[in-house]
């Protein structure tokens, strides 16, 4: 492979590990802070999407971003309403909201499963526009999610450490502490999953206008994206730093996600496979620090046997 299409497939590979970079800040939010495993979150990221390229179609492409969080937020709204007033367990909930999405994504695009946005002007579209004729024409789109995932990252690190965002984060260590110390648990689960899916929405939303297409399964497995992304970025900042450095882990974690993704791809792997990869990675994620500690003693029972075995012998 030459060096030019190393670095266009690296670019590549970047700017859709930014785009779920939002996602997986998302269950940063959720999973992390609040420890609410939300799966609500396909149905979500479709849900974004499609409200992006609706009011983008409609030639508004900045008013996509604000309303598809705000769609997001809704989705939230409605998990956290069925977790903390109906007494649904947190995963069933997220399962009824995904799979009453599908209907409302189906139902918002007038019954139509894809949306082609290749004449509509977007996000990428108006900041190329922006920054022709400069070095950084090429790079629009790189520069937009960076500016986007930026913002997010920031937001988050100042909004965990406000009064409401130690609430959020006490709430996910202790509910019945929180409960006790006067802190409504329902109202601050409610708020932590409305920002969470807001991210998501938004993910969603930069996903299909970047793609110039909406599919109304695109956000299929987006759980298990977000997931190993997370579980990546907390190999290189462990759950004792600090939350800018968690923050940025789970970035870099989005990135080298699709790092392995494309050269996946590279290597011929048919596309089927893709979800097997992204299941593998889970798993190596979630098992690594446990075998990490198991290795030493693997090691000694091995070098014990074998001694054992030149005696005998």
């Amino acid at each position: 492979m030459s060096l030019d299409k190393l670095l266009a497939l690296g670019q590549t590979a970047m700017e859709l590990g930014l785009v779920n970079a939002l996602t997986v800040l998302s269950l940063f939010l959720s999973y992390s802070m609040l420890n609410v495993c939300d799966l609500s979150t396909d149905g979500c990221f479709t849900l974004g999407a499609a409200v992006g390229a609706l009011v983008a179609i409609a030639g508004q492409p900045w008013l996509s971003l604000p309303a598809a969080m705000l769609a997001g937020m809704v989705s939230g709204f409605v998990t956290a309403t069925l977790q903390t007033r109906m007494g649904v367990q947190s995963l069933l909930a997220g399962i009824v909201v995904n799979t009453g999405l599908y209907s409302v994504n189906m139902a918002l695009t007038g019954n139509r499963a894809t949306l082609a946005m290749n004449k509509t002007s977007t996000v990428f579209s108006m900041a190329k526009d922006l920054l022709k004729g400069t070095p950084l024409a090429g790079q629009s789109t790189l520069l937009v999610m960076l500016i986007v995932v930026a913002l997010v990252a920031v937001f988050l690190c100042f909004f965990l450490k406000t009064k409401l965002g130690l609430a959020i984060r006490a709430t996910g260590s202790n509910a019945d502490m929180v409960r006790s110390s006067s802190i409504n648990p329902t109202f601050t689960t409610t708020v932590g999953l409305c920002v969470s899916n807001a991210f998501t929405a938004l993910s969603g939303c930069l996903m299909a206008q970047q793609q110039k297409n909406f599919e109304i399964n695109m956000g299929s497995g987006m759980v298990t994206v977000a997931l190993a992304s997370l579980l990546i970025g907390g190999v290189f900042f462990a759950r004792h730093r600090p939350i800018p450095l968690r923050a940025l882990g789970a970035v870099l974690g989005a990135i080298i996600f699709r790092i392995v993704y494309a050269m996946a791809l590279r290597f011929d792997m048919p596309a089927f496979m893709l979800k097997l990869v992204s299941s593998v990675i889970v798993v190596l994620a979630i098992s690594g620090p446990y075998l990490r500690k198991q290795l030493p003693l693997v090691i000694r029972r091995w070098k014990a046997a074998r001694e054992g075995g030149m005696k005998d012998a």
